[in-house]
């Protein structure tokens, strides 16, 4: 038996004492701080940093260590969710948290020292992305999967190393975890095995999770096995996020005025008619709601009520530029200042299509939990989707976000929709 217990403790995967070590966050981030911050302190003061007591000197350490710890708990806290990759977040995250901290550092008038915290900054780059770089062939996820139920729905995404049993054994296997449909009717050879795997401290995930995580979806049919309840947002996340979103509409708006009001004067120059557009909408609660927009489409022209797939002849030329790259939703951030809508949150369907959806989609009330945003989850992973097999799959988008309502979420959302803006990706 004790043979057996070694056996299996050394099939879970980087649990050698410098395994664990050398993959730990813990300890790099806090080996980052010695190189990233007191190896370029070192370097340029010498040990009179330790004999001679400056202020100066003290305040940049303390920058440049809260910058740095910033921008790294950022991006660990990011990569958590799907298809984020630490290696395109870590340069962008540390130039700006340098950035805002020399900025906080030059705004009190404090003295400090440049050197010091360029030094750090440019360590602070090469060390992280050389880190994350070389890590990522350690961290690619490596599963054993238990050939029964539907696993064989969920089980396929390419970024993982899948390691499909035909016995209860993972004989010389090294695995992160073994994945199961805890839904099927195992045997008691593999519940036994199961069993064992959970005591000697490999995970065991139902293949259902880890589709989620993998997809950023929630399969509508593992809605029926929650109750409403553990799916129901943090409501003090709530209070905060209305307040990022006030703050953040009036921080914004000095910047885009000027570019409503460019483009209220091209689309009246462009076809005739009121420069904004306004429809009821399904929004929080399901309550209905007028949302603002820019017109984008020719006055008195009919359609489907809906914009279809390909090219739409009612969109005019002003439109299809404003629509790509979401300017026709600014107005909507006098929307998010009267509490019709958030910043971030799943999107706002009219009245019309949020009935027909309700017949025909399960659970499609339900992501009236929230407010609706200006952009989301299901924005920037799918794009526009109007047809009912299209919203299902959006709707799975958007019961993830409410499931895993955050602000590391939100910022993830938004760094993506920002993405968007510059790519045009999923307008129509």
């Amino acid at each position: 038996m004790e043979t057996f217990t070694n056996f299996m403790e050394q099939n879970r995967r980087h649990s050698r004492w410098y395994e664990k070590l050398l993959l730990s966050y813990r300890f790099n981030q806090a080996l980052g701080l010695i190189i990233a911050v007191l190896l370029p302190a070192m370097f340029q003061w010498s040990w009179s940093l330790i004999a001679e007591w400056q202020a100066e000197r003290c305040i940049t350490l303390l920058g440049t260590a809260v910058a740095y710890l910033v921008a790294i708990i950022a991006v660990h806290r990011l990569v958590h969710f799907p298809r984020t990759k630490a290696f395109l977040y870590i340069i962008p995250f540390i130039t700006i948290s340098y950035i805002v901290m020399a900025a906080v550092l030059m705004s009190l008038q404090t003295e400090t020292a440049t050197t010091q915290i360029v030094l750090s900054y440019l360590i602070a780059v090469l060390y992280c992305s050389m880190g994350y770089q070389l890590s990522t062939r350690y961290r690619t996820r490596k599963l054993a999967v238990v050939p029964f139920g539907r696993v064989h729905e969920f089980c396929h995404d390419k970024n993982v190393d899948w390691r499909w049993l035909e016995n209860p054994d993972l004989e010389t296997m090294r695995v992160d975890g073994v994945v199961a449909d805890l839904r099927a009717d195992l045997d008691d050879k593999w519940q036994k095995f199961l069993a064992d795997c959970t005591i000697h401290r490999i995970p065991v995930f139902n293949a259902r999770q880890v589709h989620e995580s993998l997809t950023g979806r929630v399969h509508l049919d593992h809605l029926y096995e929650n109750k409403y309840g553990s799916l129901t947002p943090s409501e003090n996340y709530e209070l905060v996020k209305r307040l990022i979103d006030v703050f953040g509409v009036l921080l914004v708006l000095p910047v885009v005025l000027p570019i409503m009001l460019a483009t209220m004067i091209i689309i009246k120059r462009d076809d005739p008619g009121p420069a904004f557009f306004n429809q009821q909408r399904m929004g929080f609660h399901c309550r209905p709601f007028k949302l603002f927009k820019f017109r984008s489409m020719y006055m008195n022209h009919e359609g489907l009520g809906f914009t279809s797939e390909g090219e739409d002849p009612r969109i005019t030329r002003v439109g299809k530029v404003i629509r790509k790259y979401r300017i026709d939703e600014l107005p909507q951030l006098f929307n998010v200042l009267k509490g019709d809508m958030s910043l971030i949150g799943p999107r706002p369907e009219s009245c019309n299509l949020a009935e027909w959806y309700e017949r025909d989609v399960p659970f499609f009330n339900y992501r009236h939990v929230v407010r609706p945003g200006i952009s989301g989850w299901a924005q920037v992973e799918l794009g526009y989707a109007a047809e009912v097999e299209g919203m299902t799959k959006k709707l799975e988008h958007d019961f993830y976000y409410i499931k895993n309502f955050s602000f590391w979420l939100d910022v993830l959302i938004v760094i993506r929709t920002i993405k968007t803006m510059l790519t045009g990706f999923g307008a129509r």
